[in-house]
This record gives structure tokens, sequence and C-alpha cells, in this order.
């Protein structure tokens, strides 16, 4: 089974655009059986291009936070003392926003009055979708462990993956160097990493190419929307040639892509113009260098 995560060093670039392109060339393609993952749990939006029918629904805890249970509560106030984050008011009741989990409080409590339950953090899905099986998840709002929901639903896809018989798994990663990212590219096979033609998408493609390589993850560049800028696609080219880095290729502006996304298709089934023609030629790329892995 391989691994391919596509990544991308700042939001907007285009990342989940060509993740639902490169869906629906794997499924039409004779090479690969795929699954699919969305890792960016913060602000997940593959699903809209999928549109999936949900099959497993699942609630996912991580943390704890303390809670004041007031029948057993004396009111000594240990516990306001103890707490390092200002959590605990004076009428003994618990903000659970500042709350950071510690368990110092519950430690010390003479009355044994206080309870640490793990949080709901969100929800995690297993759905069916024209592409295949697509596991996805969605973070609550302000809430924390991202990184550790990331690995739960690919850890789960792995799973999905060999009840299915599918010999790759295709995930959408979270933007930037964070730990929802690290979470998302361990033990990947290939990482391709999607970036814009301006400063900052170079700015942020070299510090997410330099996690890349700590890990020892293969990795490739692409440029979307390289002709707003043809300058700046070449300094973007000149600095993976410098560096050693594949460079998978460029990818046209088009407003075709807002327009498939309204109807809920990929560009590359709802267009034949240029960006098709592009984005299977990095696929194409992608898959060889897949097999031969």
């Amino acid at each position: 089974m391989k691994e391919l995560v596509v990544i991308s060093g700042k939001g907007g670039t285009g990342k989940t655009s060509i993740v639902a392109s490169f869906a629906a060339f794997a499924k039409n393609s004779n090479d690969w059986k795929p699954v699919f993952i969305d890792c960016d749990v913060d602000a997940a939006d593959l699903h809209l291009i999928l549109n999936p029918k949900i099959l497993e629904k699942h609630d996912f805890y991580s943390g704890k936070s303390a809670s004041i249970i007031k029948e057993k509560c004396i009111q000594c106030g240990k516990c306001i003392e103890l707490c390092k984050f200002d959590a605990i008011d004076e009428n003994f009741s618990v903000n659970k926003f500042k709350c950071e989990g510690c368990g110092v409080c519950v430690r010390f409590c003479p009355a044994n009055a206080i309870s640490f339950n793990e949080n709901l953090c969100g929800e995690w899905y297993v759905s069916d979708t024209r592409f295949g099986r697509f596991v996805h998840a969605k973070l609550g709002i302000a809430e924390e462990n991202s990184g550790k929901l990331v690995t739960k639903i690919r850890n789960h896809a792995r799973l999905v993956a060999n009840q299915e018989k599918a010999d790759l798994i295709i995930a959408d990663g979270s933007p930037g160097i964070g730990c929802p990212v690290i979470a998302s590219v361990s033990g990947a096979n290939f990482v391709a990493i999607v970036t814009e033609p301006t400063f900052s998408g170079l700015h942020d493609l070299e510090r997410v190419y330099e996690l890349t390589k700590h890990f020892k993850i293969k990795c490739g560049v692409c440029v979307n929307k390289h002709d707003i800028n043809e300058e700046m696609t070449k300094i973007i080219e000149n600095y993976c040639r410098k560096n050693d880095i594949l460079f998978l290729g460029r990818v046209s502006y088009s407003k075709d892509f807002n327009k498939a996304q309204i109807n809920r298709l990929s560009i590359v089934e709802y267009s034949k113009n240029q960006p098709k023609s592009e984005i299977k030629e990095i696929w194409n790329k992608i898959s060889n260098i897949l097999k031969e892995e």
C-alpha cells in the first residue's frame, strides 16, 4: 500500500482542488484502487467536492478538563491557589477555555471534589464517494489536539484500505508546518507540495520543504496559478533546481476551478481546458514514482 500526501506551506494555494483531481485520475486508472483522507481537520473542505455519503460517525475525545463537583466541594480554596492558569474563579467554577488539563487541582483537592474527564473535541467519519472510501473529520471550534485526530483518521484509513483491498491512500494534508502537518506526512511514500507564485508562497514552500527533508520523505513541487506571475514561478523553479527538489509541473489559473467547486466537481471532471492536461501530467509523474517505491 502506498501513501501520497498533498500539502502546502500556506492556505489558499489550491491544494484541495489538486487532491480532488488526483482522486478522479486514480479512480479512473487501471493502476490504483484508492482510499482518501482529509487531514486538514481544522478546516476540512475536501468533502465539498467529493460529496460523501456518511457510513460511520464517531466521536473524538482527547485531553482532559477539570470540573468541580459542587456537592462535595468544601471551598477550601486549594484549587484556586494551585491553578497557574487562573481557570478557577471565586465561585469555584472552572473556565473550560482557560483550563489546560494539567490535573494539579485534581491531585491536591482534599475533598476529592474535582472530576477529570476527557473532552469531546470533534467527530470523524467513514464515507462513500464516487471515487471510493473517504475518511474525514471535523475538529470542534477552538478545540486542540488536531495532530492526534489526524493520526487517528490516518490509522483508520489504512484499516479501510486493507478491508477494501485498496493499494493507494491519497491524503489532503494541512497547510503550514505544525502538528497536523507532521501527523499528515509521517510515514508517507511521497509528498506533493502545492505552492503559488508569490513571495509568501516561496517563503512557505521553503519552510514546508525543510519539514519533509527533516523527516526524510520524498517530495516534489508544483506551482498552481503559475501564469499570474511567471517571473516568480521561475524563481521557484530555480529554488527547486538549486536544492535538488523534483519539480512536478505548473498549473494554469482558470475560473473553471471556482465553477467546478460550485458544482461539487473536481476541475478535471468539469473542464477540458488546459489545467486538466497539466494536472494529468503531474499525476502521471507521481503515479510512476509511487510504482517504483
